[in-house]
Order: C-alpha cells, then sequence, then structure tokens
C-alpha cells in the first residue's frame, strides 16, 4: 500500500504557489484528458498572452481568476508510482490567513513558497510561524522565479540563509531548500540543467520519498467520544477515532472525567465486529458494564492522567474584533465543546524576530501566548504529547465564529495549591439568621437611565421592609477596589469580573446586594450570571438614549459628542441590551416613586425563603 503525504503550500501574494502545483500536476501527467484540455483552452483567455497558465487548475473561484489569486484553500488528490498526495493550495494575502491556518492544521509538510526577486519578507515569516505552530515539522522553502533573477546562486544562498535563521528555534525535523521556477517548470518534476549548482532532488521525487512518519508510539490508549450509538436497548457502544495507542477486546479502561474502569465488550470498525483496533482508526467501542460517558469524554487505559481547568496555550488570533484578557468564549479541544476565559495575555510575538512581546490586548493575524481558564475540569493534553487533545479553538459566543485556534502547552494546576475553603457558618445559615434570601439585583442601563437614582430608591425601600441589603455603585467602586482600571474595553471587562466576585461574596453573606453599573456586554452580564449563579437578578433600566442624553446630569454625552470621552457607551462604544431581563423598566414612563413601587413589587417574588 502507498504511503500518503499530506501537504500545504504557502507564502505571499503571486509567490507562485497554484502555478507551482499545477505546473507539477501537468508536467507528471497526472491530469485526465479532459482536464488538461479544459487548461489549455481556459489559458487562452488567461493572463499569459495564450500561454498555459498552471494556476487555473487550483483557482477555482471566479474572483481568484479575476484577481489571479488564491482565496478559498484549494485540495486537490493525486498519486505517483510511488506515493499518493493530498495537497492543500492555500492563499497567501494576510486578509485569509485563517484559511492558511485551516490548512496548515491537516499537513504533514509544508512548501513554503519566497519570490527570489523579494527574498524572505513578513508575510513568509508569518506562515512559517504559523506552520510551527499547527505542529507542522518538515518544510520545503522552494525559491521560486528563479529565472527572474537569472539563476543566481548566491542571492539563493542568501534567502537560504535567511530562512534557516528564521527556523533556527522551530524545532523542525527537516528542511529542504529547492531552486525553482513554477512558470518554466525548473526543478518541479525534473533536476533543471539552469541549475548545475544545486545537486538535491527536484521538488515532485523529493516529496515521494522524504519521511514524515510521525513517533506517536505511546502505551496509553486514548480515544475521544465523538457519539454514543444505542440504536436499541439491547446495545450501548461509545464512537470516536483513536488518537493515541490501541485497544483490544478485554482490556480495561477507564471513562474521564468520571474516572470509571470498565471492560472492552466489542469493538467495531465500521460495520465488522474486530479484536483490536489501533491509532487512527474510527471505532465504535461496547463495554461490559454500564458507565457514565457522553460526548466529550474520553476512554484510555492511562492511569495517570487529570483533569484540569486552566492550561496556558499559544494561539493564532483570526477575529476582526480584539482580544482583551477576561472575555469569555466557547473552546472546543477534541469533542468537547465548553465556556472558557481568556485570564491573561503573557505576551505576543513579533513576526519578524520572533520576540516576545507585552501585549494587553491581540489584533487580527497575530500570534501570542495566554492563558484560558475553563467553566470546569475537562480531559485534554499538551500538544507536544497528543495533537488531538492538545489543539482547540476559540469560538465567539454571540456570532459563532471561530476567533481563534491555537495549541495547548501545558495544564495549569493551581487548584493543587488554592481550594476554596468551607467554612462552619454557610450561607443558608447568615440567609436564615437574617430571615430573607440572599439575591444580586443587577441594575443595568444606559448611563443617565436612571439606575443608580433607582437601585438606591429600591435599597431605601428594602431596608424599611426589615431587609438587610448592600448596594454596589458603579462610581463609588471605581474611586476603590476598582481605581486602577481604565475605561477601554479591558477596563471595562474586568470592572465588571470583579464586581461579580465581590457580589457572590456578599450573597454568601446573607445579604442582598443591589449593583448599579452600566455593563454594556452582554457576556460580561453572562459572566456575572454564572458567577453569582441562581441569585442573578437582572434589571434593564430601559430608558432610550434620547432620553438619557437629554438628562445628561453630569454633562457625559455633550463630552462625548465632542470627542473629550473615549469608548463612551451608547456614542462611541455600543451598549449590548439584555435579551431576557428578570425585570424591565423604563424610567421616562414612570414617576421614581412609581418605579419604585414596580421595582420593589417584583423584587419581592423572588425573596421569600
Amino acid at each position: 500500500m502507498k504511503s500518503l503525504l499530506k501537504f500545504i503550500t504557502c507564502g505571499s501574494v503571486d509567490d507562485g504557489k497554484s502555478t507551482l502545483i499545477g505546473h507539477m500536476l501537468y508536467d507528471a501527467k497526472l491530469l485526465f484528458a479532459d482536464q488538461e484540455k479544459a487548461l489549455e483552452l481556459d489559458s487562452k483567455l488567461g493572463s499569459r498572452g495564450g500561454e498555459i497558465d498552471y494556476s487555473l487548475l487550483l483557482d477555482g473561484l471566479l474572483a481568484e481568476r479575476e484577481q489571479g489569486i488564491t482565496i478559498d484553500v484549494a485540495y486537490r488528490y493525486f498519486t505517483t508510482d510511488y506515493r499518493s498526495f493530498i495537497v492543500a493550495d492555500t492563499p497567501g494575502h494576510e486578509e485569509y490567513t485563517r484559511n492558511m491556518a485551516v490548512g496548515a492544521s491537516f499537513a504533514d509538510l509544508a512548501i513554503i513558497l519566497v519570490d527570489a526577486t523579494k527574498g524572505v519578507i513578513t508575510q513568509t515569516k508569518r506562515h512559517a510561524r504559523i506552520c510551527a505552530l499547527m505542529g507542522v515539522k518538515h518544510i520545503v522553502l522552494a525559491v521560486n522565479k528563479m529565472d527572474l533573477i537569472g539563476f543566481n546562486q548566491a542571492r539563493f544562498n542568501e534567502i537560504r540563509d535567511d530562512f534557516f535563521q528564521l527556523t533556527k528555534d522551530f524545532s523542525l525535523e527537516s528542511i529542504q531548500i529547492i531552486p525553482v521556477s513554477a512558470t518554466n517548470g525548473d526543478n518541479i518534476t525534473k533536476s533543471s540543467e539552469n541549475t548545475p549548482w544545486y545537486d538535491g532532488l527536484a521538488l515532485l521525487p523529493y516529496l515521494e520519498q522524504v519521511d514524515v512518519r510521525k513517533d506517536k508510539e505511546q502505551q496509553f490508549f486514548m480515544m475521544p467520544v465523538q457519539r454514543v450509538s444505542r440504536p436499541d436497548h439491547t446495545f450501548r457502544g461509545f464512537q470516536g477515532q483513536i488518537e493515541a495507542g490501541a485497544v483490544a477486546v478485554g482490556d480495561e479502561v477507564i471513562a474521564l472525567p468520571s474516572n470509571e474502569k470498565a471492560k472492552v465488550k466489542s469493538i467495531l470498525l465500521t460495520d465488522r465486529e474486530v479484536q483490536c483496533a489501533s491509532i487512527g482508526q474510527p471505532i465504535t467501542v461496547q463495554l461490559d458494564r454500564e458507565v457514565d460517558v457522553s460526548r466529550g469524554c474520553v476512554l484510555t487505559t492511562a492511569d495517570n492522567i487529570e483533569g484540569a481547568d486552566l492550561f496556558s496555550a499559544q494561539i493564532l488570533w483570526m477575529d476582526d474584533t480584539k482580544l482583551v484578557p477576561g472575555k469569555q468564549y466557547f473552546v472546543k479541544i477534541g469533542t468537547k465543546i465548553i465556556p472558557g476565559t481568556v485570564l491573561s495575555i503573557q505576551h505576543k510575538v513579533d513576526i519578524n524576530t520572533g520576540q516576545h512581546i507585552q501585549a494587553e490586548q491581540i489584533v487580527k493575524n497575530e500570534l501570542a501566548s495566554c492563558e484560558i481558564a475553563l467553566s470546569e475540569k475537562i480531559v485534554f493534553d499538551s500538544f507536544e504529547r497528543n495533537e488531538a487533545l492538545g489543539s482547540f479553538i476559540l469560538i465567539d459566543r454571540v456570532t459563532n465564529m471561530t476567533s481563534s485556534c491555537g495549541v495547548i502547552l501545558q495544564a495549569l494546576h493551581h487548584a493543587h495549591n488554592i481550594s476554596w475553603q468551607n467554612t462552619d457558618i454557610t450561607r443558608e445559615v447568615r440567609a436564615s439568621q437574617k430571615g430573607q434570601s440572599p439575591v444580586t439585583l443587577w441594575f443595568t442601563g444606559l448611563s443617565g437611565s436612571g439606575k443608580s437614582t433607582l437601585s438606591n430608591e429600591v435599597e431605601k425601600r428594602l431596608v424599611s421592609l426589615g431587609y438587610h441589603t448592600m448596594l454596589l455603585d458603579g462610581d463609588n467602586v471605581r474611586l476603590g477596589l476598582n481605581k486602577d482600571l481604565g475605561f477601554d474595553e479591558v477596563g471595562r471587562v474586568e470592572n465588571i469580573r470583579r464586581i461579580a466576585e465581590v457580589a457572590k461574596l456578599m450573597n454568601d453573606g446573607g445579604l442582598i446586594t443591589l449593583t448599579s453599573f452600566i455593563s454594556p456586554f452582554e457576556q460580561d452580564r453572562s459572566y456575572a450570571k454564572r458567577v453569582i449563579g441562581d441569585a442573578y437578578i437582572e434589571i434593564y433600566v430601559s430608558t432610550p438614549l434620547q432620553v438619557c442624553e437629554e438628562r445628561d446630569v453630569k454633562g457625559l454625552y455633550k463630552r462625548a459628542r465632542a470627542e473629550e470621552i473615549q469608548h463612551f457607551t451608547g456614542i462611541s462604544s455600543p451598549y449590548e441590551a439584555p435579551r431576557n431581563p428578570h425585570i424591565e423598566i423604563d424610567t421616562s414612563d414612570y414617576s421614581l416613586e412609581d418605579a419604585t413601587d414596580y421595582i420593589v413589587k417584583e423584587v419581592l417574588k423572588f425573596l421569600s425563603l
């Protein structure tokens, strides 16, 4: 059986990636007759004056052909006498870096093209670093357009030395540098007479013989569960792809994170029953007893794998919006999707030098190291040990777009040193002593909506009714606990995080807590709700912007309109209105007394023990 090589072509715009692969397929006679005829006909209308435009074999989109660039990832499957291949031709434009990263995630080898007239440029460096991030250990640097510099050996050597300097810290297993002309075919399928000074293999022969086998032999079996198959009451099987080791009927496996043990009763490979299966095979495992397993769990024979809820990672940021610490996402690791928060940005990477730079936020196409906390402990591994359980993506909770891809460096076991200290006097004891249900009344709305005035009146009314309360006002907290925070997105996110934690502690003290903050972002209010739990009562003061601006008690809107205040909610920064608040009120429709009556009446429904 022929071995399979999955590789990617990448590089900057117009470096000749599509032309290179197209010429390779054409010269090696790996095209069907109708494909070859269509290529010759399409080329007559192309940009090369009737000469064959080999890039048309891979640039399938109309926009790609019109602009002469690659936009989407184009996959090609072909085979020679020595090997089978899958190639992903990826875009070179910086705008489509996410597409290039998708291609790199599947590849065993990367062909990085550079224009001999330009040398190693920023986009070359970016793509090389992304390939390294994605675990690509074998690289071919194709120095293209050698015909435009007269096949100058000195220039080739200069580019070669620059690339070796770039990749010296990448932990690559092989680097091959080949001088080529994608248009003319030099060193594509056979050695060129124009480069007598190059004694290596041409590109295709090199790809046919390069050894990219990965040493994945591990002592333990590991399979993330993708689906639970239960066609009837007599069968319950766990389906997934084996990501490490092998498993056989009779083996004892551990179900994580429950740590329950069971023996393998049967193994199905597609519709065939087999006695054993190994890495890379999709199987259905039936166990000899009932265990707690669902999608996202892991079956393994290892007894030293522990769950964790915090890890350090390297990421490629792919979203148009900036990454700031404190923002929440869905984290997909293996077959598990779970809420998570980017706690901190350790540093970002200078694309040109590789130096680590301190950063408070990350923008599109930047590489960075960060720490990510999960909402609960799950099973994962470092990318170095297990690619399937060591790679992840961050998904925007609102748009469901992939915001980032990354690899896990290591678990951070803060829980080994810090744990929640249970006290003899519990929240229930304190609440019973005060005769009330401790809740957090989370007032949110625009500046000038009346939330501070209203929350103050509501607290006075509750105290008069005998309740024990504490009001956290936005301005007051900013003058004390949070005086070190700014008003940009980073500061706003951290401001709300701290308030949520303080409100929870006050609820633990048995108090009814009232908070009055703009809290403009839905994801931040969702975070507060997760921290505070069922005690969270959201009160949306929905007074319209026009009314708030007319009130403008502090003159803030006027200053914001004059651009004297940056990041002002409602003017230069958005307010995301709550979708399903527990209570909603527009203060422009009520007197203060009537508004207070209404809120207190609604709140009392939540306060009975």
